[in-house]
């Protein structure tokens, strides 16, 4: 087998810009997708893969942390969203932070034994959990959001249900507790030795204030869904246009009933931090002035480097140049900055959802478009060219959101 770390669940959060409703969408781990170009531990860079499982990409380069950096790629290259921070908590880590809330209240629908937890047991075992409402912290909290086994259709489909159960319970218990710092420092101080964060969420005061601004959203108007999905054989593949147009509303701020939860505001480009610390450089120019860009199609596809021309333009970037790119054959978009013009090519990607930026030796920032592009999915909202809206979230994926105050016995044993 081969080593590196793997991951268990990847849920995308989106706290929407009123700071009034949030939705966590769960990824099935053995969808099959396209996994963008993504950075090892020695800066190489990896090709794109197409049609492999989305799990796969936390596993690139196969180090003992993990990618949580190529996790993020393929989330951006496929939801069109930017993703601001991630996060990665450890086994270990996580049975830590349920002792630290006192544990959290979860419903089995029927008794758990030993071989629910290993099948590879010869016989039954004593039972580990009874069936019912009971509170788990710890080891026995792990072992619960990790199980498989014993429930429902034994799918992993039905385990990312109960993992979204055991969050709403887990936010219910916080909340009921009061979202001050002071009651939320257990949590915050014991998520600091559990977690693995980008710089922006670095430390116990930066996720204090992450917590606190989350005070305000009510338990029902938390979400948490899975991406629209079908069988392929032994694998999952996502279902279209129902995926697209999660996407598109959580882009656009609609919550999943279609109410707009923008604030009366525009949201701010994804690739700005929130609340940036002190010593971080300077946001990116909101209308591109000052700042130039050299355009190249990275693909055959004729057209395209005057469409991205314009979307610049638009935004009051100044485009210096568009031509080909030597090479005509990428995958995605990415943005290619020289020393010191890293927050100007953040910018510059905020126009392209997807697309991801890398240093180079060549000073200036170029834009160098991909197929994802050509195809569409790198349009974003910023033009009048881009993609069509593909229309409100469909009945059949809002109806299955769960919110957080639902009943925690509801929803945990899929396929039974």
């Amino acid at each position: 087998e081969e080593g590196g770390a793997r991951s268990d669940t990847t849920i995308l959060l989106h706290v929407y810009a009123d700071h009034k409703h949030a939705v966590g969408v769960s990824f099935p781990r053995d969808a099959l997708v396209n996994v963008p170009k993504c950075m090892l531990p020695n800066k190489n860079w990896t090709k794109p893969q197409t049609n492999v499982m989305f799990n796969s990409a936390f596993s690139v380069g196969n180090s003992e942390q993990g990618n949580p950096a190529c996790t993020q790629n393929t989330v951006e290259a496929l939801t069109g969203l930017r993703v601001d921070h991630t996060i990665v908590v450890n086994f270990e880590g996580f049975a830590a932070m349920t002792k630290a809330v006192g544990g959290v209240e979860v419903c089995l629908p029927n008794a758990i034994y030993e071989k629910d937890l290993n099948p590879n047991l010869p016989k039954k075992g004593k039972e580990i959990y009874p069936k019912g409402v009971q509170t788990v912290e710890g080891q026995a909290a792990l072992d619960y959001v990790r199980l498989r086994h014993g429930i429902g259709d034994n799918s992993d489909v039905g385990r990312m249900q109960r993992q979204q159960a055991f969050l709403s319970s887990l936010i219910k218990s916080v909340k009921s507790k009061g979202m001050s710092p002071t009651n939320l420092l257990p949590l915050a101080d014991a998520a600091t030795k559990a977690l693995t964060v980008d710089p922006d969420l670095a430390g116990v005061d930066k996720l204090l204030n992450l917590g606190t601004s989350l005070k305000d959203i009510d338990l029902h108007d938390i979400k948490f869904l899975t991406t629209p999905w079908h069988y392929e054989k032994e694998r999952i593949g996502l279902n279209h246009p129902q995926v697209d147009q999660l996407w598109a509303a959580l882009k656009a701020d609609r919550t999943l009933d279609g109410e707009d939860a923008s604030g009366g505001e525009q949201s701010p480009a994804p690739s700005e931090p929130a609340a940036p610390p002190s010593s971080a450089p300077p946001a990116p120019p909101a209308n591109g002035a000052g700042i130039k860009v050299g355009v190249y199609n990275g693909t055959t596809t004729a057209g395209l480097g005057t469409k991205a021309a314009t979307t610049l333009k638009g935004a009051n970037f100044t485009v210096t140049s568009t031509s080909n790119a030597s090479n005509q054959n990428h995958a995605t978009t990415v943005v290619q900055y020289g020393s010191g013009q890293k927050a100007n090519a953040q910018a510059v990607a905020a126009l392209f959802p997807g697309a991801t930026i890398e240093a180079s030796s060549t000073a200036g920032i170029a834009l160098v478009l991909g197929k994802d592009y050509a195809a569409g999915a790198g349009a974003g909202t910023a033009t009048s060219g881009g993609a069509a809206d593909p229309g409100p979230v469909a009945s059949s994926v809002a109806n299955s959101a769960r919110s957080a105050d639902d009943d925690v016995c509801s929803n945990v044993s899929y396929g039974s």
